[in-house]
């Protein structure tokens, strides 16, 4: 039987990098071995609070013990790099110690260590001030000064639930909090308590809350909580196992505060509701998308050991990422620096082995880096829907000079300049009602409004959310606005909201369309408050539109879009001849004077139309005179018998650009308008054909009525007919 005495003092050498062992580690580590039995050569695994798990190795004991682990460690060679000289032990009769409370624990210094994650603190965590003062009044008080507790005759809180969307900083918080308080940490992973043998993952939480209270104060951190503790009637036998289990550990926890229960989801209303009540999750704590003061602290805090160029703005690099989580600034940051590095590799040699002094002093991070970096990350918030950043600004939009100042006042201001409206009380509008014929411009408007506004941009077309399935449609509403709010200032723009919410009747057969306006007059109400977001519709038929969706309160501003004047369209003509070939004889105001009554849309269609003769009848001489050349050189061989023939030579004798001889003319411009004034003649036509059958059928069933109704006998039988005739009524009718 071997000989096991108490330990006086064991010394410890950190065999991986990372930061200086710190006193308030060595307590933490001791209380982790109390109990151990341990011998010179042993190696030890623990995670220091905020830190990830690290490996030590047993270099002395007080009693010695034999050293036998250590000199076959020493054999390998492995370790010779990092493990000093050990003095020869005595012989002693003890084989193994055992750490008791008294046993003094030290740390070797291992030397300079780099590149390995520090311990973390309170100053690693932007943008969360009131959610973090808040954990740290629940957790961090009743861990560090029970008796505050105990005088006032309250329990302290048990467990704290953390939720919001992935990447807001649930799991570094908890992580922090241990950090701060030298508190044993356990992580619980949902997914890796489930186990298929039975009553294994009930015997897994019982141990953990079993450590956890023997190693009090103590902190278990249970991440994706959804997974582990679903609601029950929806799960299987093995789920409402253990969300039974989890139940009764945490009402039979009476550590009075010095175990603490942090759980963390992103979906907290999936989880048992039994979980959620007073006495198991006392508060639960969401952690929002990060606003823009937020996400300026939290680049900081992420670049504060970077090379920056001076020209970086954090303040403006905020405004650029609506959406963002604190994980997405951190990518981004670490991407940027990446396009940094990507910039001076064609200057480094690889074969020299090290990088000159002059390339290193010049590697900087500079706003550039950042602005490249913003192309690669998408925000993890608004992934499940396509959120954009438009691009199209008030330049690329012709006239409407009044339109674009009601839509700077109602929606620019308000998002620009929120603290002003709530010091005057003054409520912006909740939703702008764009209403015009087709090509007006009204999409091309939401996007430039969008980037003036520099908000994130959700466009949704009104069909893509009709679905045939039952409460698809609500839900697809729902999650709209959801994300909206997560990218916050964002601008929600519905195109064809006529067939999203049509007028709504006692017909059972619409039933369908009036769940889903009811549910966007919920979400435009704003019950649960949605600042930041604002909600753009667009439709050419306003007339058919719900009349509970005009009044106040939802779409409070409308405006009218008409088609443009002269003056309009020769500022159209403008934005869509830019940077194009004109010739000096093409006036706009010719062509505004030309184009009376064509919407916006009409105009950019000339104008590419216009481009396009000009680029046939540029080429086509070009590709018969390489065709003739083929030809010629061709019968000279003899090899095609006179056939034409077309070779890779003919595209490539063709220049890439036009050459300045390339010019879009008049001439040009009027046939492109004469196509376009043919084909809305041909359509006028056949919708004037339609208007005329559909007033021919009214006609005759009027008729069939008035004959009825002046008491001649009754024609049934002659409505029926005229009726099938034209369709009116099915066959078998």
């Amino acid at each position: 039987k071997a000989k096991v005495s108490n330990a006086e003092k064991v010394t410890l050498l950190p065999l991986s990098a990372g930061t200086p062992i710190q006193e308030s580690d060595l307590q933490y580590i001791t209380r982790y071995m109390i109990g151990l039995p341990v011998t010179i050569g042993d190696l030890l695994q623990v995670g220091t609070p905020g830190s990830a798990p690290r490996e030590f190795l047993i270099i002395g004991t007080t009693p010695a013990t034999p050293s036998y682990a250590l000199r076959k460690k020493r054999s390998t060679g492995d370790l010779d790099a990092v493990i000093p000289p050990v003095m020869p032990q005595p012989v002693t009769a003890t084989e193994a110690v055992v750490v008791q409370q008294g046993t003094i624990v030290r740390a070797q210094a291992r030397g300079a260590t780099h590149g390995a994650p520090g311990r973390v603190g309170y100053e690693d965590i932007g943008g969360l001030g009131k959610e973090l003062q808040r954990i740290r009044e629940m957790i961090e008080l009743p861990l560090k000064y029970p008796a505050v507790f105990d005088r006032l005759g309250v329990e302290p809180p048990k467990g704290v639930l953390l939720y919001g969307p992935p990447g807001t900083g649930k799991t570094l918080i908890a992580r922090v909090v241990a950090a701060e308080t030298n508190a044993f940490f356990s992580i619980i992973n949902g997914p890796e308590i489930v186990n298929s043998v039975y009553g294994k993952s009930e015997a897994l939480l019982r141990d953990v809350f079993q450590e956890a209270q023997r190693r009090a104060p103590s902190i278990i951190f249970i991440d994706e909580l959804d997974a582990l503790a679903a609601k029950r009637e929806s799960s299987g036998e093995l789920e409402r196992r253990i969300v039974g289990q989890l139940l009764t550990l945490m009402d039979g926890m009476a550590s009075r505060g010095q175990v603490v229960v942090i759980g963390a989801t992103n979906q907290p209303n999936t989880l048992d509701p039994a979980l959620r009540r007073p006495g198991r999750f006392d508060r639960e704590i969401g952690l929002r998308v990060p606003d823009v003061r937020a996400r300026a602290e939290i680049l900081h805090i992420h670049s504060k050991d970077a090379a920056l160029a001076n020209d970086i703005d954090f303040p403006r690099l905020a405004q650029l990422t609506p959406g963002f989580v604190g994980a997405d600034l951190e990518a981004l940051c670490r991407e940027a620096a990446m396009i940094a590095l990507r910039r001076v590799l064609p200057h480094i040699d690889y074969q020299r082995g090290y990088i000159p002094y002059e390339t290193l002093v010049n590697l900087n991070i500079t706003m550039a880096d950042f602005q490249a970096a913003l192309r690669e990350i998408e925000p993890s918030t608004t992934r499940e829907v396509y959120v954009e950043v438009s691009e199209t600004s008030w330049d690329d939009i012709g006239g409407m000079e009044r339109t674009k100042e009601l839509l700077t006042e109602g929606v620019e201001w308000p998002l620009r300049f929120p603290e002003v409206y709530a010091n005057v009380k003054a409520e912006p509008p909740r939703g702008v009602l764009l209403s015009g014929p087709p090509g007006s411009g009204k999409t091309l408007i939401a996007r430039a409004l969008a980037n003036q506004c520099e908000a994130s941009f959700i466009s949704i077309k009104g069909p893509e959310l009709l679905s045939k399935w039952v409460g698809e449609a609500e839900k697809g509403i729902r999650e709209v606005f959801r994300h909206a709010k997560q990218a916050a200032p964002c601008i929600i723009f519905f195109d064809e909201i006529d067939s999203l919410a049509p007028r709504r009747s006692g017909d059972t057969d619409r039933n369908f369309s009036n769940g889903v306006i009811a549910q966007l007059l919920t979400e435009m109400d704003g019950i649960e408050g949605r600042e930041g977001v604002i909600v753009l519709a667009a439709t050419n038929r306003s007339e058919l539109i719900d009349p509970a969706l005009l009044r106040p309160g939802r779409f409070d501003l409308v405006v009218e879009l008409d088609y443009p004047n002269e003056e309009e369209r020769r500022a159209i003509f403008a934005v869509h001849t830019r940077g194009k070939a004109i010739a000096a004889d093409v006036t706009l105001e010719e062509l505004a004077s030309l184009t009376a009554g064509r919407s916006g849309a009409d105009i950019e269609a000339i104008c590419r139309r216009a481009a396009l003769l000009a680029l046939r009848e540029w080429i086509a001489p070009k590709i018969a005179m390489t065709r003739v050349q083929v030809t010629e050189t061709t019968e000279e061989g003899n090899t095609t018998n006179g056939q034409e023939s077309e070779t890779p030579e003919e595209h490539a004798s063709l220049p890439a650009q036009p050459s300045n001889r390339f010019m879009i003319r008049p001439e040009h411009f009027a046939r492109a308008i004469d196509e376009q004034r043919e084909r809305y003649a041909v359509q006028e036509v056949a919708e004037g054909s339609i208007a005329r059958q559909q007033a021919g059928r009214q006609r005759l069933l009027e008729m069939a009525s008035d004959m009825n109704a002046d008491g001649r006998p009754p024609l049934r039988g002659l409505r029926l007919w005229l009726a099938r005739l034209f369709g009116l009524v099915p066959r078998e009718a």
